[in-house]
């Protein structure tokens, strides 16, 4: 078969302080930057990417790679970026017509300035130029926020099954192995789709521990009987009708899918209770790292509001200045994202004390530090841990700053703590801290959570709220409920 293969994956948090333009594409933290055409296939290959993996098992086909592109979570795609971004892989399409298959690998939870939907419009404009009878699959971020639209413009869609996400590569595979097997039937699957009616916080929906765990557990024993079971948790910070969980089953039959679909959903139900609580404010927080450090094993903080992976811009303080405040020591925080402050301790040099205002570019409230530059760095390193191994990252400028008991990595780009090369990268060992604060909601426990002798999650001043129930939503669906347990229901009146 001769497959297209395209990538444009951003997670969009409508309240976020800023866009993702052009530029975000072109210079992104942990990921490759945007590639065209040839240089795709190199540039993916041994990432942790669906497409690059999908590629490389893609022997016996005629791969044309077209365009792929990532970018770090944050305010909504401009229409630039998306125009742009959408025109490449939809004119490398044209050219390379006639394809057999099309191989898309997205994130499904990206909202631009003119499309709430922009997955579900990047799949129609594909469709538009393949035609009805080309196979598509496409992958997806279990975070997306998955549509009806991409489900119907799609002939199967597969999401990740874990969070932290460890198997985007095993994803990517068995994407293909569906596009081939939907090539070789002739016709499509069946497919049922439901949106289930509650918003899941984003703390709540680690694959890792309950009650996410037995709900992919119940997923697995359901998935042989249909050619896939899709879930997707849902990123309840993009206000759009779409936001929220929803599942897809693919099957031979329309009963067949109804049927898996329709208990999936009840097993959700009946766990949802559970999908509730655990988060510390900052305070408790850090009082219970103290309490709890010197073990001989780091306790971690993680500061969830301020998550890059969510739409954090990863340099709010509130974390930092409590960890000051309680006079915490042997503690390690990453990242800490503030260009200026960078620059500041290069110019500076490595010894030097500076005194400046760290942080706080996002939300007007940086933090008044002294301290000293203990290590510079290129912010440049290749991911260790299950989620991004391979992958190389370019944060620019780092430095390794020292405040008092507070070692803080600085960087010039955001991404989330979700590896611990972050802190190789400037010479420290995250095993041998006492604390680790990190910037991540879930994904750091891949990497962090087996050195850690206690995790805790905290809720420090920014955008990624642990309760989204609090943000003021104007566009979700009617009749959504935006807490887990609660009977209260979105009304666009109520929202205003």
């Amino acid at each position: 078969m001769r497959i297209a293969f395209a990538g444009f994956l951003h997670e969009s948090h409508s309240f976020a302080p800023r866009a993702t333009g052009w530029a975000e594409f072109l210079h992104p933290g942990g990921l490759p930057e945007l590639v065209r055409g040839e240089g795709m296939r190199e540039r993916l290959r041994g990432t942790s990417t669906c497409a690059g993996a999908a590629m490389e098992a893609a022997t016996d086909h005629d791969c044309v790679p077209l365009a792929w592109c990532f970018a770090n979570p944050a305010g909504p795609v401009t229409r630039e970026a998306f125009e742009r971004i959408t025109a490449l892989i939809c004119a490398a399409l044209s050219d390379a017509m006639p394809v057999d298959a099309v191989f898309l690998d997205l994130h499904g939870a990206m909202v631009s300035d003119d499309f709430p939907d922009a997955e579900g419009e990047v799949i129609r404009r594909v469709r538009a130029i393949v035609g009805a009878a080309v196979p598509i699959a496409v992958t997806l971020d279990p975070h997306a926020n998955m549509t009806r639209a991409m489900c119907e413009g799609a002939d199967v869609v597969v999401p990740y099954r874990t969070y932290p996400h460890v198997d985007m590569r095993e994803v990517g595979r068995r994407a293909l192995r569906l596009l081939e097997e939907r090539a070789a039937r002739g016709r499509p699957w069946a497919m049922a789709f439901r949106e289930l009616d509650v918003l899941l916080p984003i703390t709540s929906q680690c694959t890792m521990v309950e009650p996410m765990a037995s709900v992919m557990d119940a997923r697995a024993r359901l998935a042989p009987a249909v050619a896939e079971l899709a879930y997707c948790f849902g990123f309840p910070y993009a206000d759009f009708p779409g936001c929220g969980q929803a599942i897809a089953c693919w099957a031979e039959t329309p009963e067949a899918a109804a049927q898996a679909a329709d208990a999936l959903a009840a097993e959700i139900a009946a766990r949802e209770p559970a999908f509730t609580g655990g988060v510390l404010e900052a305070a408790d927080a850090v009082a219970q790292a103290i309490a709890q450090a010197g073990s001989g094993r780091p306790v971690v903080i993680a500061d969830t509001q301020d998550n890059p992976g969510g739409g954090g811009h990863g340099d709010t303080t509130g974390l930092l200045a409590e960890l000051l405040r309680q006079g915490a020591q042997g503690v390690a925080l990453a990242p800490m994202n503030d260009a200026e402050a960078a620059a500041a301790c290069h110019a500076a040099g490595e010894g030097a004390t500076v005194t400046l205002d760290l942080g706080g570019k996002s939300d007007g409230a940086p933090l008044r530090v002294s301290g000293v530059v203990e290590r510079l760095g290129n912010g440049r390193f290749t991911l260790e841990g299950p989620m991004g191994v391979g992958n190389p990252a370019d944060l620019g400028p780092s430095a390794l700053l020292r405040v008092e008991g507070v070692r803080i990595v600085v960087v010039s780009r955001k991404m989330q703590a979700h590896d611990q090369a972050i802190f190789r990268m400037l010479g420290v060992e995250p095993a041998q801290q006492r604390i680790l604060a990190l910037k991540s909601s879930v994904h750091f426990r891949a990497h962090f959570q087996p050195i850690a002798s206690a995790v805790l999650v905290a809720a420090a001043p920014g955008p990624v709220v642990a309760d989204p129930a609090t943000l003021p939503f104007r566009h979700l669906r009617a009749g959504l409920r935006l807490r887990p347990g609660s009977n209260e229901r979105f009304a666009p009146c109520s929202a205003m």
